[in-house]
């Protein structure tokens, strides 16, 4: 496939089938993810594959308590997040039945590795990812391209310390997204829908269109 024609059309999937996703397949992506800019690198990025019945299980029922108080807000506006009843309602039941994705990945980083410049701001730290998600961003490229659909999520991630015992993850390694993996059940959308190019991209100053001028 194009790369653009990728991009544009790597909807997050919420429906899977229940086909297993060979090595190979996997291997492909992850191939593909590791290229991904990394500073000086370091390459801190390792994944764990998780296709155990029990362990996903597991994940589900931590995802769910985070997610269960979030879509409560959303669904009575306390959050506006700007989706349609339908769009929660299929993401209500990809949350009940995570357990039921082919495979979950998660995604780990070595702490050490990331150069983080931002921890004193009043604001949530962000620069560490910078390492991070480019890899994963290559990686729902990549699925993408061989026809897997992909769902990234970071809920879990408040269960950090639970999932490190679980899957046996080193003390100096965090969890940054876990992403579900597998063939979808519904086509790919041709195109996504997102904010015109004119509504996003500023010239100089924040504000001042780039486009138009």
């Amino acid at each position: 496939m194009d790369l653009i024609e990728v991009m544009e059309s790597n909807a997050t999937c919420r429906s899977y089938k229940p086909d297993p996703v060979p090595d190979s397949v996997l291997q492909a992506a992850f191939d593909a993810a590791r290229f991904g800019p990394q500073g000086g690198n370091r390459q801190p990025i390792r994944w764990v594959v998780v296709r155990d019945p029990k362990t996903k299980k597991q994940l589900k029922e931590w995802y769910l308590g985070p997610w269960t108080a979030y879509i409560a807000n959303a669904r009575k506006g306390a959050i506006n997040i700007g989706a349609s009843s339908r769009l929660l309602d299929r993401a209500d039941n990809f949350a009940h039945h995570l357990d039921e994705v082919p495979a979950i990945v998660v995604v780990c980083a070595h702490i050490a590795s990331l150069h983080v410049t931002d921890p004193d701001f009043d604001r949530p730290s962000v620069v560490g990812g910078a390492s991070i998600y480019p890899c994963v961003q290559n990686f729902l490229l990549a699925c993408r391209n061989l026809g897997l659909g992909t769902a990234l999520t970071t809920l879990l991630c408040a269960f950090e310390p639970q999932v490190k015992e679980l899957l046996s993850i080193p003390a100096d390694f965090l969890t940054a997204a876990h992403i579900a993996v597998g063939y979808p059940a519904e086509p790919f959308p041709k195109k996504l829908k997102r904010r015109p190019v004119e509504e996003i991209v500023f010239a100089e100053r924040f504000g001042v269109p780039m486009l138009g001028r």
